[in-house]
């Protein structure tokens, strides 16, 4: 009998040898709160010690894995339906409140990274009752590697947090919107993982192998910053020159020591201007490296002193300080974000105030940029801007200007290491997989419209090389198209756009059809057309729950296989009766459509007379045998109108005519 329950014991004890969880160390990714692929395979991966056993648990799949002789080891888990929330245990590893759903994966530059924070005045009442624990958020923090691939990625602040206003704040807008659109339309959990990073190029995001080939050159360009100690001196000087400079500047400036900001300060001498003249922020013609002063008095009335306010300052070059009243209420260090600029109860005094703008510049010249707000808004309303708010006092569009001081530029050396080839590849893309997602939106191109010819090379070996990394041919691209945007009208007075503008060649216009033509020949990519999201001045539009939903749209009919309609596709061009007909894949409105040109054997496009019928647009040929027909081929065709039945805008293109 004893020996009989020494058996068991034994058997027992070895049976928790098995089942007691190893130390293991999981992904970056891998934290409670995450959200796994339903409907194929997930690879779980990481590192113990070398022939340890690893037992992985979740819902009822149990298995045990041992690691190699280097300590990897990896276990796919069994597709599984939606649901949740589940217990993941890896080892001595327990996740808890997995979610099973789809997951998406949200990359390229700035337009990415626009956060929720920044689109707030767009939608104020639906980002107040934002809220649902069904979609997750994990932000991929930036990173570099210039020497090669690394295994995983830093530690984030936004790791699979829920969607909430509050967690959403300074998360990517589109990924917000986007995981919020897909979990209420189709009713599963919804995983939102963002990895972009402004201002960069697409070759950045493409591995060395994959470019090497055909741009060797590009490869070099990363092999002179593989030196640590290179990258770090450099970084250290400029860090010290730019202190040094700002030293130099504050130490130099009148205002400071004259106190320009305080309300009572005399500024009767100063000289009025106005604000989109530029001329104040020149000196022999050329941008004013270094500070100016403007200055505007504000009268409040009795019903408004005291209350709390917000100051709109539209969006300003390049960096600002910004006081009322002697008091500073903000401060912003470059020329995208919008000024909005909270003013605390008690700052507004009855009377006059004055408000009062320390602009700084290390490049380019100071101005305001036009067609943006310049108000000072009261009442619960003030953080809308879509209505604007009701109860405003306008600013002037003059200002008092005072100089500050010119300054040498600021010295530096180029360690952007982010803007060089395959340094995002190395460092954020190649640790993600294969962690199972359902499909890529990839919303980058601005950097790349200096050069557009080689663009659409580039994105098919982006496309081909993410694929191969995730072992997934069919992984789904949602392109998301370039939206209008003219950064020649940023500065200067205000221009009325003209009914018909004369045809331009247009690097947007170049890229924006390489992305089209990308997307129309991979069967397993879509375009999400934004050509009507945009602003005239602002390269980081606020839209971005539309742009969310026509990219949901993309992946409805990419992933989830729905039946729906993107946007008008052009087909073919073709002469008819002395006539360019333009057929689309899909019903057109009917009626009039302006931005269609033609060219000639000369190559000289014109403007011609269009109208949209059925699946057609017909144009007026001026010249007797037309060989390219092209369609809002602008940087900001605002007067492009052509959209589907259900209003989605056809993508600007260039199409060849055949007789």
């Amino acid at each position: 009998m004893k020996k009989y329950k020494l058996t068991v014991l034994c058997t027992f004890l070895a049976f928790l040898t098995t089942e007691v969880g190893a130390k293991v160390k999981l992904p970056q990714f891998f934290q409670s709160g995450m959200v796994i692929q339903r409907g194929k395979p997930v690879p779980v991966w990481g590192k113990a010690d070398a022939g340890e056993k690893v037992s992985v648990r979740i819902n009822k799949f149990k298995t045990v894995i041992i690691a190699d002789s280097n300590g990897n080891f990896r276990v796919d888990l069994p597709a599984m339906k939606a649901g949740g929330p589940y217990t993941l245990m890896v080892g001595d590893v327990v996740l808890t409140n997995v979610l099973v759903g789809d997951v998406w994966l949200c990359s390229g530059q700035s337009n990415v990274d626009v956060t929720i924070e920044r689109v707030y005045p767009q939608y104020t009442k639906e980002i107040d009752q934002m809220a649902n624990d069904q979609v997750r958020l994990f932000r991929i923090q930036n990173e570099t590697n210039t020497h090669g691939v690394q295994d995983d990625i830093r530690p984030t602040s936004i790791n699979w947090k829920s969607l909430t206003k509050e967690n959403a704040w300074q998360f990517s807008a589109l990924g917000s919107f986007l995981g919020k659109r897909m979990q209420e339309q189709h009713g599963v959990p919804q995983g939102i993982i963002v990895n972009s990073w402004g201002g960069t190029p697409i070759e950045a995001w493409i591995s060395a192998d994959t470019l090497r080939k055909d741009y060797p050159l590009q490869v070099g360009k990363t092999l002179l910053f593989q030196k640590d100690e290179y990258v770090q001196a450099q970084t250290k000087a400029n860090q010290l020159a730019d202190q040094r400079w700002y030293e130099v500047l504050n130490e130099s400036d009148p205002g400071m020591q004259q106190h320009f900001t305080a309300l009572d300060y005399d500024d009767s001498s100063w000289k009025t201007v106005h604000q989109y003249s530029m001329e104040w922020a020149k000196k022999d013609g050329r941008g004013i490296i270094g500070s100016i002063w403007l200055r505007q008095h504000v009268h409040v009335d009795k019903e408004h002193a005291g209350k709390p306010a917000r100051l709109l300052l539209g969006t300003l070059f390049d960096a600002d300080f910004t006081y009322l009243n002697g008091k500073e209420i903000g401060r912003t260090y470059y020329q995208y974000p919008p000024r909005r600029y909270d003013i605390p109860a008690g700052l507004l005094r009855e009377g006059d105030n004055v408000i009062t703008i320390r602009f700084i510049n290390k490049y380019g010249i100071a101005h305001f940029i036009p067609e943006k707000p310049y108000m000072i808004a009261f009442g619960d309303d003030r953080y809308s801007q879509n209505p604007m708010p009701k109860d405003v006092i306008p600013l002037s569009e003059n200002w008092l200007h005072h100089a500050g001081v010119s300054m040498p530029s600021c010295p530096s050396g180029d360690v952007s290491l982010q803007n060089l080839p395959s340094t995002l590849y190395n460092a954020v893309v190649y640790p993600l997989a294969p962690y199972a997602i359902r499909g890529v939106v990839w919303y980058q191109g601005e950097s790349n419209t200096g050069n557009p010819a080689p663009y659409a090379d580039l994105l098919r070996k982006m496309m081909n090389n993410w694929r191969t990394l995730w072992k997934d041919p069919k992984l789904p691209f949602c392109i998301v198209q370039l939206a209008n945007y003219d950064g020649r009208q940023q500065t200067g007075m205000p221009q009325p756009m003209t009914e018909q503008p004369m045809p331009v060649n247009s690097n947007w216009a170049r890229l924006r059809e390489a992305q089209r033509q990308v997307a129309k020949e991979d069967p397993y990519a879509a375009l999400a057309v934004a050509i009507d999201l945009g602003e005239t001045v602002d390269i980081h539009p606020l839209r971005k729950k539309e742009v969310a939903e026509r990219v949901g749209l993309c992946f409805d009919h990419l992933a989830l296989h729905k039946n729906v309609k993107l946007s008008p596709q052009p087909i073919h061009a073709k002469m008819v009766d002395g006539k360019v007909v333009v057929t689309f894949d899909q019903p057109l409105r009917e009626g009039e459509q302006a931005t269609f040109e033609i060219a000639g054997a000369d190559h000289k496009f014109i403007n011609v007379k269009a109208i949209a019928k059925d699946n057609q647009v017909s144009l007026e040929s001026p010249v007797s045998d037309p060989e390219k027909v092209r369609y809002a081929w602008k940087d900001n065709p605002v007067h492009a109108h052509l959209v589907s039945e259900k209003g989605l805008p056809s993508p600007p293109f260039e199409l060849s005519v055949n007789p």
